[in-house]
């Protein structure tokens, strides 16, 4: 497969958020404003990238030649709150500001499905090291994508008038419908 097929097959055709369903907890909390989604976007690439990378190379050269796959997740989870606990550290020192605004969303990384999904993504594909590379990064840059464009969206709808009943939750729902809408047009690409 060719990498930059698989790249747009990431970002757009099977989005991890839009297409797949997969990592909504920080969709929805961290998109409030255009700040906090940015840094959640380069935090999950991080981690996101990474972990896919690193749980690859553990599954196919310890997991799968010593017989080991049923720890498959178990490893899988312990590499990105790894990850995870790294990145903590690093904002919490470097950036304070944008560590205070992720607030729990931050360590809720850890259990977010779409990092660990695009891990078993990786392996279930059968991808080679290359392949997972580029993979993981997009995923994540679609993940990135896609929560930009919704935080910018947000931000523009507290402009707006909303009826009563759908402000809050219930217009962001439907904002992410319609962007989800959006990327499926990309199905027809690859």
């Amino acid at each position: 497969m060719d990498y930059i097929e698989l790249i747009i097959a990431c970002i757009f055709v099977n989005n991890i958020l839009l297409a797949q369903f997969l990592g909504n907890c920080p969709f929805l909390g961290t998109s409030k404003k255009m700040e906090t989604a940015v840094g959640m976007s380069m935090a999950v690439i991080f981690v996101l990238v990474l972990a896919g990378v690193i749980t690859w190379l553990i599954f196919n050269y310890l997991l799968f030649p010593y017989k080991l796959v049923y720890l498959r997740t178990i490893a899988f989870i312990l590499v990105i709150a790894s990850l995870v606990q790294f990145v903590e550290m690093f904002l919490k020192k470097s950036i304070p500001g944008l560590y205070a605004g992720l607030g729990i969303f931050l360590p809720l990384i850890t259990t977010n499905c779409a990092v660990f999904g695009v891990c078993v993504l990786n392996i279930d594909k059968e991808f080679t090291f290359m392949q997972a590379l580029v993979a993981s990064f997009g995923y994540a840059a679609g993940f990135g994508l896609a929560l930009i464009i919704f935080a910018g969206l947000r931000e523009r709808v507290l402009l707006a008038r909303v009826p009563k009943p759908l402000q809050d939750t219930s217009i962001a729902l439907i904002t992410a419908g319609v962007i989800s809408l959006s990327f499926y047009a990309f199905r027809g690409m690859v």
